[in-house]
């Protein structure tokens, strides 16, 4: 053996008390250095590598029999690879090449799932380097009820010559095969997000209130026809919003403030919102909704800054028109890039939150934009999507995992 060497070692065995102790004891014994350092826990079995140079003066081969020797009596297995200068060197050049996180959320994650990913990213030229599991653990009396979730976080490295491409893959296999995939930018930003803004109909809410409002005046049907064809992108907001508001005229203040008691938070949207204020992060609700609504919410939920429309109403009744500046998609976006400015909050730590057309402008000029439960223009124009799983689940997105959340919630308390 040359002294001097670069030597990979791997252990692998049940993770029991002791272990790691023997390992790094013997290595300081021998004065190596570390250069790299890696493990996983999986089913209590630990798997784990040290990248090590041992000092000129110590010999290789007699510290590979003292770890052999060591273990023997553990149930271990050692594994040793011996690395040339120039195939570490080159392992060293490659720490500069971009990182992506994937992110998989399914009822349940089988082998044709996971395959289907990692074909895809290994196609596009990139290399998964590390997986974690979000979700908490699964007991097998859950593993078949249709509430249950299991998300995992791939990381991978690697030039991605086409990035619209296998977004679009990831996206058509997702729906395939019944789950939500993300793959996004692994940078200091995503890892200390500072905002979380949220439209509010359909997405932190349940309902669109222009419809309910609309049905307690008798024109249900009408409203929603046209706010169908807003959130599909195939009318111009402001107009359509116009001609809404203008068939509620009439309607009393008093409905206003019976469809903001009765509004239905979206799943997940209190676990999110708690979490996210346990954390410190800013959080808004920018909505094309009604303002009225909107700040009923702000209460409810501690939220920061609301920015919504406001109707006239004149002598306690509605009268059908809209005061100005309406918040159309491009006022959303504007709005975002005002609070993150207002708050010295850059945008790339922004998250943005919406279900339809009028969300696009804001999801693109947030670090992350997250289509939820969205039209398919939406869906298909964002660069990541929820469309299985409640409004929590963007936490995943955030990289935070259930033990995480479930230890701050039970520290906050």
């Amino acid at each position: 053996m040359i002294v001097g060497e670069i030597l990979l070692i791997n252990l692998s065995g049940r993770n029991r008390a002791g272990l790691m102790t023997m390992l790094t004891s013997t290595l300081a014994e021998y004065q190596v250095r570390v250069l790299d350092i890696g493990q996983s826990v999986i089913h209590d079995e630990l798997n784990l590598g040290i990248l090590v140079q041992l000092p000129e003066s110590r010999n290789a081969e007699v510290m590979q029999q003292t770890l052999i020797s060591r273990f023997a009596g553990y149930e271990a297995v050692l594994r040793f690879t011996a690395i040339g200068r120039q195939e570490y060197s080159e392992w060293v050049a490659k720490q500069g090449l971009a990182r992506h996180i994937v992110t998989l959320l399914g009822h349940k994650v089988d082998a044709n799932q996971l395959a289907a990913i990692i074909q895809t990213v290994e196609d596009s030229g990139l290399i998964v380097d590390g997986i974690r599991r979000l979700t908490g653990r699964i007991s097998l009396e859950k593993v078949e009820e249709t509430n249950s979730r299991m998300s995992i976080e791939l990381s991978v490295r690697g030039g991605m010559l086409h990035p619209l491409a296998i977004k679009k893959n990831l996206l058509q296999i997702a729906d395939s095969l019944d789950y939500d995939c993300s793959i996004q930018r692994d940078s200091v930003y995503r890892r200390n997000r500072r905002l979380v803004a949220f439209d509010m109909d359909s997405t932190l809410i349940r309902e669109e209130v222009i419809d309910e409002l609309a049905k307690l005046a008798g024109v249900g049907g009408q409203v929603a026809a046209i706010t169908r064809r807003a959130m599909l992108g195939e009318l111009d907001f402001q107009e359509s919003f116009r001609q809404r508001v203008a068939l509620l005229k009439g309607l009393p203040e008093s409905a206003m403030d019976q469809v903001a008691r009765t509004v239905v938070l979206t799943e997940g949207a209190e676990r999110l919102v708690k979490t996210l204020k346990i954390l410190g992060y800013t959080t808004a609700i920018i909505s094309g909704g009604f303002q009225h609504v909107a700040e009923h919410l702000k209460e409810v939920l501690g939220i920061d800054h609301v920015h919504a429309n406001t109707i006239e109403i004149v002598d306690g009744h509605i009268t059908g028109r809209v005061c100005e500046e309406i918040v159309d998609a491009q006022r959303k976006a504007s709005l975002l890039r005002d609070i993150c400015e207002a708050e010295d909050i850059h945008l790339q730590q922004a998250v943005a939150i919406g279900d339809g057309a009028n969300d696009l402008p804001m999801l693109s000029v947030a670090g992350l934009g997250v289509a939820f439960h969205a039209k398919p223009l939406v869906r298909d124009s964002a660069d990541h999507a929820i469309s299985n799983f409640g409004l929590d689940c963007v936490l995943y997105l955030m990289g935070f995992s259930d033990q995480e959340v479930d230890e701050m919630v039970l520290l906050a308390t």
